[in-house]
């Protein structure tokens, strides 16, 4: 079953590398090569803490001024499509004009219609203007940069599959982000996704942390049997609950 609402907003309660190490124990994906993004971004609102949602997908190519003449109405029309998928959403835009930067697709009135419309933040590979009023807007943003004007700012094509930070990404996958990086998560991997990320997070705290925290007046060879002790019952724990070994 794919995830509620309810659940995305406890799956925020996590951050993403937690959720991470959920996703790796069920998924049958390449943990390394799968999943998140391959290249460096920047989380521009960290305060505001991790994002999830369901993936809304954009092309924009602002430094060709020929797209807002092509279609007058392509805002119009893209707003439609945002409007039409059900919430949360996080608005995964790729910049065409990618490595140059000519303009940015958000900045304030951009996050607060997005908002409007039941949007909760971006990734894009593009940049962003207007920090502060976007963060007055609760509209989070990882982004690749600053920018201070919008050029031809214009949607090109959305609904599509669009690739950012080394990663593809299709409309209505749930995506979790934070100031790590973001993870998008296949469709098949919903169903489990809350559960498994709880188990790992309690297992890490029921054993390794657990032995590293209690380390405090004991010799330095009492201090690794416990922590080899404790990384053999992590290990155990997932291979009964996964049938993997965890990052242990």
């Amino acid at each position: 079953m794919p995830l509620s609402h309810a659940d995305m907003l406890e799956l925020k309660r996590w951050n993403t590398p937690t959720i991470y190490n959920g996703w790796e124990q069920l998924t049958r994906h390449d943990a390394a090569h799968g999943g998140f993004n391959p290249e460096e971004t920047r989380d521009f609102m960290p305060q505001m803490g991790p994002m999830t949602g369901r993936a809304v997908t954009v092309q924009f190519e602002p430094g060709n001024p020929e797209h807002p003449k092509r279609n007058p109405q392509a805002w119009s029309e893209y707003r439609q499509y945002v409007a039409s998928i059900p919430g949360p959403k996080i608005v995964v835009v790729q910049d065409l004009d990618k490595p140059a930067c000519y303009g940015a697709f958000w900045g304030e009135v951009n996050s607060n219609i997005h908002r409007a419309l039941g949007c909760v933040g971006t990734i894009t590979d593009g940049a962003i203007r207007d920090v502060d009023e976007m963060c007055n807007a609760g509209f989070k943003a990882l982004a690749r940069r600053f920018c201070v004007g919008h050029a031809f700012s214009c949607p090109v094509r959305w609904g599509c599959e669009v690739e950012v930070f080394g990663r593809c990404v299709r409309p209505g996958q749930f995506i979790h982000a934070d100031k790590h990086g973001f993870l998008v998560v296949p469709e098949e991997d919903e169903d489990r996704l809350l559960e498994a990320a709880r188990f790992m997070d309690g297992n890490e705290c029921r054993t390794l942390i657990a032995a590293a925290r209690s380390a405090a007046g004991k010799p330095a060879d009492q201090v690794l049997r416990e922590i080899d002790a404790a990384a053999a019952a992590f290990t155990r724990a997932a291979g009964v609950k996964f049938g993997k070994t965890g990052e242990w």
